[in-house]
């Protein structure tokens, strides 16, 4: 039944360019240089579907994978990723054994961290990668806290219990001055550590916007994420600048239409109501599926070659499109955002009407819409 109901729904489609992605992460991984590239799969890799996103990265030449938590870091072995895979988000009931077991490299804020790794027995010592907070003020050690991690990691490489392997931050990427003082910080750190004993294979800082933008940070690797989806981590380059390709193309249907007259009003609160007779037609996206509701009234999207204005609020599964005196019809194909090339919005465009970045318009497509991949290998 689930089945013939689905086949009866909308066509509502993001499809997925994984040419363009590879593109995107051969550009950056030549780009950071000698760097390593580790590459972001995070939140089902932005809301484009972690494994044949993960897959593309590492046949394009991403040598890591990074997620934020253990079981996401073990559905991708589960799926045959051998790779090397980051995971960095644990709460007290994390699956370290677990991580251990399918070697999995794990990012250490606390040491209670450290001694549940400890706990867990695994036949497998993990690589430890130890944060230190350099002023994101998330997760990471505190400086004055930051010895007693260190110490506390090489008490337990002695007993065979982890393998210290990186230290590694991130930056809050608030202004070029804020940035220079985080790397200042993790060099201190890396000092102190090593005057602490420790001897680290690698250091990390640089995502996105450092990654392009600031070589000092790039250090032995560069955790790439949404430069890779095709949307600038800037406000002053679009993608196309930095020589990238969107990955995303958001669309659905026209599922009706319906000619109005002057005055006419559109959708929840009457907010819009037409300045003549009219065609609206009625596009089954909501924010249910991602659609931004902030960005009723600033929207657009792209019918048969054309922009129109998204016309009213937007509502949980649809919105409406005032088309004037144009020629569009059910069936007709609606392309929210997409690469650009056609002339219709992007997703940092999108960002624009509502007020917001790029990476949230992508993440938040949901589970309604369809995934379409093209360019599988």
């Amino acid at each position: 039944m689930s089945t013939a109901i689905n086949a009866a729904a909308p066509e509502r489609e993001a499809v997925i360019d994984l040419d363009a992605f590879r593109h995107n992460v051969r550009t950056l991984a030549d780009l950071a240089k000698p760097a390593e590239t580790m590459l972001a799969v995070k939140a089902d890799a932005y809301g484009h579907g972690m494994l044949p996103l993960a897959r593309a990265a590492l046949e394009a030449g991403a040598g890591s994978l990074a997620v934020l938590d253990i079981p996401a870091a073990l559905a991708l072995r589960e799926a045959g990723i051998t790779a090397p895979i980051f995971a960095w988000m644990h709460d007290p009931d994390a699956l370290f054994g677990e991580a251990a077991e399918a070697d999995i490299d794990l990012g250490i804020s606390a040491e209670w961290q450290l001694d549940a790794i400890a706990a867990s027995a695994a036949s497998v010592a993990p690589r430890v990668h130890l944060k230190v907070d350099t002023g994101l003020s998330r997760n990471g050690a505190t400086e004055e806290d930051w010895p007693g991690l260190v110490t506390a990691a090489l008490a337990h490489e002695r007993t065979g219990a982890v393998k210290v392997h990186a230290a590694w931050s991130h930056l809050a990427d608030a202004s070029p001055a804020d940035d220079a003082v985080a790397l200042a910080k993790l060099h201190r750190a890396i000092e102190v550590a090593e005057g602490l004993g420790a001897r680290f294979e690698l250091m990390h800082l640089a995502a996105s916007s450092a990654g392009i933008r600031m070589p000092e940070a790039r250090l032995g690797l560069v955790r790439f994420g949404i430069a890779a989806y095709g949307i600038s981590p800037f406000d002053d380059q679009s993608a196309r600048d930095l020589g990238l390709r969107p990955v995303m193309t958001l669309q659905a249907p026209v599922v009706s239409t319906k000619r109005v007259p002057e005055g006419h009003g559109v959708s929840y609160g009457l907010t819009y109501r037409t300045a003549a007779e009219t065609t609206l037609a009625l596009v089954p996206l909501g924010y249910a599926d991602g659609i931004p509701r902030i960005a009723s009234g600033t929207g657009e999207v792209w019918i048969n070659g054309r922009r129109y204005p998204i016309a009213g609020r937007i509502a949980m599964d649809q919105f409406v499109v005032d088309v004037g005196d144009d020629e569009v019809a059910p069936g007709d194909l609606v392309v929210v955002f997409g690469e650009g090339d056609r002339g219709e919005p992007t997703a940092e465009e999108w960002a624009s009407f509502a007020d917001t970045i790029g990476d949230e318009i992508v993440a938040r497509v949901g589970p309604r819409v369809t995934r379409v991949y093209r360019g599988e290998r």
